[in-house]
């Protein structure tokens, strides 16, 4: 029975629950955010927070021991960086601007939701399909801190004078909601040796899991006067979100196969590539870019989880059928 469970296990069973139902949550907010726009508009200033919580939670999973043993191996990370922050962007602008005939707005669109840090969901994925964890979490602390300088370097760098952008209120909005939090979590866990992490994880992850609905919606409903499903536009971009996502999980894997990476890092590579924080993207766009700005990261959220899991399989599933049985 249900009511005979303690509150520790009944928390851990529901966030258990609501990470298989991630591909679904996504799409889910979306919807709401535009069948309820007037409603979520009224969270838009709680965004910030709630995305700290989403943050805090994941951080608290991370060690800087694991920073270390990346920092070991500075080829991995040099691998990283070139793939995700450098081959992505150029190629999602170079792409996207033949498609929607250099549309700046669109473009700049692609260029943010490529910029933005790794998302804290390829460790799930990664720990899936039997990857290097300690490697992704390192992957996602070094992104994660860096980002107020990886993302408006990578917009000025790829976008140039077409985006006049407030790069510091874009590094000051992810010092709050992304460093701040990654390092208060990351201090939480080593001083307290795991026993933060292991008292209020339970509770704190299926909290990160409605935040993370509720800052889609939040975002959704700000945009949701620019999606007319009439518009063949909105079906293309949606398109396009499909397409570039799965190219960065290929280009994920093709990174790890040149740098002759062992099975389980290719794996995490392959996540770490893949994956990004759209939901990052997606507060930033609607925050300090042009309206149609935000319609690839809002898109590029119902697709992003669902085609990992797809391409997951497909990249890595020789593998998987090669393992022997335990």
């Amino acid at each position: 029975m249900i009511f005979k469970r303690k509150p520790v296990e009944i928390a851990s069973a529901a966030n258990q629950i609501l990470e298989r139902m991630m591909p679904l949550l996504t799409p889910l907010g979306v919807a709401l955010g535009i069948v309820f726009t007037s409603f979520f508009l009224t969270l838009r200033p709680l965004v910030p927070w709630f995305f700290g919580i989403m943050t805090l939670s994941g951080a608290l999973k991370l060690r800087v021991r694991e920073l270390g043993m990346a920092v070991t191996n500075p080829l991995l990370i040099i691998l990283f960086f070139l793939s995700a922050h450098v081959l992505m962007p150029l190629g999602v602008m170079l792409a996207s601007g033949l498609v929607f005939n250099g549309d700046a707005d669109i473009v700049s669109g692609y260029v943010l939701l490529y910029a933005v840090p790794t998302a804290v969901t390829g460790f799930i994925w990664t720990t899936v399909f039997r990857g290097d964890p300690a490697l992704s979490l390192a992957l996602i602390l070094l992104d994660t801190i860096l980002a107020p300088i990886v993302v408006p370097a990578t917009v000025r760098i790829f976008l140039g004078t077409k985006a006049a952008l407030d790069m510091t209120g874009i590094a000051v909005s992810l010092i709050f909601m992304v460093v701040v939090p990654t390092i208060i979590g990351v201090a939480l866990n080593e001083v307290s040796r795991g026993a933060v992490p292991r008292a209020a994880g339970p509770y704190l992850g299926p909290f990160s899991k409605i935040c993370i609905v509720l800052v889609i919606s939040a975002n959704a409903a700000a945009v949701a006067p620019q999606i007319h499903p009439e518009n063949p536009i909105v079906w293309l971009i949606g398109a396009m979100c499909i397409i570039f996502s799965a190219s960065g999980f290929v280009c994920g894997k093709i990174i790890g196969l040149l740098g002759r990476e062992s099975r389980a890092r290719q794996a995490t590579l392959i996540f770490s590539v893949g994956l990004h924080n759209t939901s990052a993207a997606m507060t930033l766009g609607i925050e300090f870019f042009p309206g149609p700005a935000a319609l690839p990261a809002v898109l590029g959220v119902i697709f992003q989880q669902t085609i990992a899991a797809l391409m997951g399989r497909g990249l890595l599933k020789k593998e998987e059928e090669e393992k022997p049985e335990t």
